[in-house]
């Protein structure tokens, strides 16, 4: 990726192409899940302090599969926003079935 990406669509299809493996998207899903179980555990309880776990966990396990899995650079360092963005995207796109837990080809 030399020139810079300059539409979402455009981005979410090389977002998609950086997360090809089952275990990177496995990885993903359970980071952004985790994510949603802290702020669920801060409403409940009211212990703000816990809400520094969500860029531990979310990130954490995304970056990890980047660096065992997929074996590439998190796509974070140069588009933060649509990067993070697409991390819920996939999330909710794994879980409705859009998106598949396996291998993903080019299309």
């Amino acid at each position: 990726m030399s020139e810079r990406i300059k539409t979402y669509n455009e981005f979410y299809e090389f977002y998609l192409d950086e997360h090809k493996k089952l275990g990177t998207r496995i990885f993903h899903f359970i980071g952004i899940l985790f994510v949603f179980l802290v702020i669920g555990f801060v409403i409940y309880t009211g212990k703000e302090r816990f809400l520094w776990y969500i860029p531990i966990l979310g990130y954490g396990f995304a970056w990890l599969s980047h660096a065992f899995i997929e074996r590439n650079q998190p796509a974070t360092f140069k588009y933060p926003l649509w990067s993070l963005m697409s991390d819920f995207k996939l999330f909710f796109e794994l879980l409705i079935g859009k998106q598949k837990f396996k291998a993903r080809d080019k299309e």
